[in-house]
């Protein structure tokens, strides 16, 4: 058993503490937030992932798993300290680390023994040097210290289930023995790990997530022509993925990807190629398709109206994906500014994001139900695939809307059985 420290209880910290102490170690998570730590103590969590709240309050309960704003509590017993708090995006796409920095400082000037001090943030390549730059301009005794960096890996929505069954897990240092010490903590998971330099594991992070945001472009990009051309991308795409070179993984068409990892990875190393000397030209084209989907649904919408003024439209799904309630960069905000923006009145249902939705749209009215959110309204605009969508009663939907126009920003629904059923039916890319 170790002694860690997580500093910072957002989604990637508040994961990492607590499964690190289902796995038996003590773990004292620090954030500079009282309310948040308070609510935590409470077992009150600040967002929504499947099995973490039964995983906090049951280690919580047994003593292993300890809130803290203290960083002389939390730096002082530690072994090992994991950095995992914010990194947004600057002004031009690169990466703030302001709060990388504060957290650096405060480990420095708290540390009681040599410790490991890992990054878990997305960081900049070359951050770890930046990290033990700090700590080292900081300390305020003669103490050891190595610096390792560990990108996290998890998706939202199945974050528990991917920390405790990881495809691998990248340890990057200069250190061995302080790689091999982290690598340790996650033996019980019996999974890869690679032990590289520094910058080479800081970019496996990058390159890993540029790469998957470009598979959803690429099926995007292709789900255009599909139109076009008259082919189904559901069926291209399936075809394609049976080619073990390929994989039916992030090839499914639709509004686009957002969340709090890809839209500013790929913009930060844009940023980051750019300001080095090089060209990204993949990497903005993936973000200009990114984009311009949403503008594309926004104009199917229109088409199948007429027009957006005054129209009442019923939006299904906020969040930017399925089981979680996260709404950073979600395709939601934008597509539902440029239908207001044009007019249309919105009214809108997700089973979980309502909440945190409200703070990021402004004008929308919301449902309680998706047949409440269809009552009256001149199109439905499907933007989140969450399951129980896919389960509606459609003739009931149907009898409650002013007009039966289903807009599916997902591909949820066949459009066949949509027709049948008389809806004017679009999809993306069929």
């Amino acid at each position: 058993m170790k002694n860690i420290c997580v500093v910072g209880v957002g989604y990637v910290g508040l994961v990492t503490g607590a499964c690190f102490a289902d796995l038996g170690n003590k773990v004292l998570c620090l954030d500079t937030n009282k309310e948040k730590v308070d609510a935590l103590r409470k077992g009150l969590l600040p967002i929504f992932e499947p099995g973490l709240e039964e995983l906090v309050v049951r280690n919580h309960q047994a003593s292993r798993l300890i809130f803290t704003t203290d960083y002389g509590e939390a730096i002082g017993q530690a072994d090992v300290i994991f950095i995992a708090v914010g990194t947004p995006c600057g002004q031009e796409g690169e990466a703030d680390l302001q709060h990388v920095e504060a957290a650096a400082v405060g480990i420095a000037r708290s540390m009681a023994k040599s410790v490991v001090v890992v990054n878990k943030s997305t960081v900049p390549i070359g951050s770890g040097d930046f990290v033990a730059n700090v700590i080292r301009k900081n300390l305020t005794r003669d103490l050891g210290f190595a610096v390792v960096s560990n990108p996290e890996f998890l998706r939202e929505g199945s974050a528990v289930y991917d920390f405790m069954s990881p495809d691998r897990v990248v340890l990057g240092a200069t250190d061995r023995v302080a790689a091999e010490t982290v690598a340790e903590l996650y033996s019980p998971l019996k999974c890869p790990v690679l032990i590289t330099d520094l910058r080479t594991a800081e970019m496996i992070k990058y390159a890993s997530n540029a790469f998957l945001a470009t598979r959803i472009s690429f099926i995007n990009e292709i789900s255009r022509i599909c139109e076009r051309l008259g082919a189904d991308v559901k069926q291209v795409a399936l075809g394609m993925g049976y080619d073990r070179r390929i994989g039916h993984a992030f090839l499914e068409a639709g509004v686009g990807w957002g969340g709090s990892c890809f839209p500013k990875d790929v913009k930060a190393l844009e940023h980051m190629a750019a300001m080095n000397g090089c060209h990204p030209q993949l990497l903005r084209a993936v973000m200009e398709i990114n984009k311009a989907q949403r503008r594309h649904l926004v104009q199917k919408v229109r088409e199948a109206l007429g027009t957006l003024q005054e129209k009442k439209i019923g939006v299904l799904g906020l969040s930017f994906k399925p089981n979680t309630d996260d709404m950073r960069d979600a395709p939601s905000i934008e597509v539902v500014h440029l239908m207001q923006h044009e007019g249309a009145v919105i009214k809108a249902f997700d089973p979980v994001a309502q909440s945190v939705a409200d703070r990021h749209l402004t004008g929308v009215e919301y449902g309680k139900s998706p047949y409440e959110v269809a009552r009256g309204a001149d199109a439905l605009v499907v933007l989140t695939e969450w399951n129980e969508f896919k389960q509606l009663d459609m003739g009931r939907i149907k009898s409650m809307m002013r007009r039966p126009v289903v807009v599916d920003g997902r591909n949820i629904y066949e459009p066949a059985v949509m027709q049948q059923q008389g809806f004017d039916y679009l999809s993306m890319g069929r």
